[in-house]
């Protein structure tokens, strides 16, 4: 069922945000610290480590409503387990090939190489993320998998 631009407004995109222990994950606790907004509607679930997301974990999350996945690292050559987030990024590559082929627009998942002390980027990514999917609208990728269930 299409949007309204008045429920467009009021609609909030939910989105799931896998963030790592030691750097995006601590860069959102600064964010808290340092009482920067960022959208309301991001569920944060900490891995130890961006390498040790499966990516059943996100195409999970897009079946059971989320309408956006935000990946968050540390930077290239900073991981804590040498070479996690190296195979984070392959699979990531994977990942938008394999939504794509499920119909779920490529924006929808996002990943970013955010430091323990960028709180104030990891609050412009969120909010850039909830901006981009609000002009997308809700994901329709729920339903279809009900549907196909059926």
């Amino acid at each position: 069922m299409p949007l309204t631009e008045q429920t467009k407004q009021d609609w909030s995109p939910r989105i799931v945000a896998f963030f790592c222990n030691w750097c995006t994950y601590t860069a959102s606790d600064l964010a808290g610290v340092s009482r920067l907004r960022y959208a309301p509607s991001t569920r944060v679930i900490r891995v130890m480590c961006s390498g040790r997301i499966d990516p059943e974990f996100v195409i999970e999350a897009f079946t059971q409503g989320a309408d956006g996945v935000l990946i968050g690292g540390c930077h290239p050559g900073d991981c804590h387990y040498s070479e996690g987030n190296y195979k984070c990024l392959r699979r990531y590559h994977l990942l938008q090939r394999v939504i794509a082929q499920m119909g779920i627009d490529q924006r929808r998942l996002r990943l970013e190489w955010i430091s323990a002390s960028e709180g104030k980027r990891l609050q412009e990514v969120v909010n850039e993320m909830t901006e981009t999917l609000r002009q997308l609208g809700p994901s329709t990728i729920r339903e279809v998998v009900q549907t196909v269930i059926k």
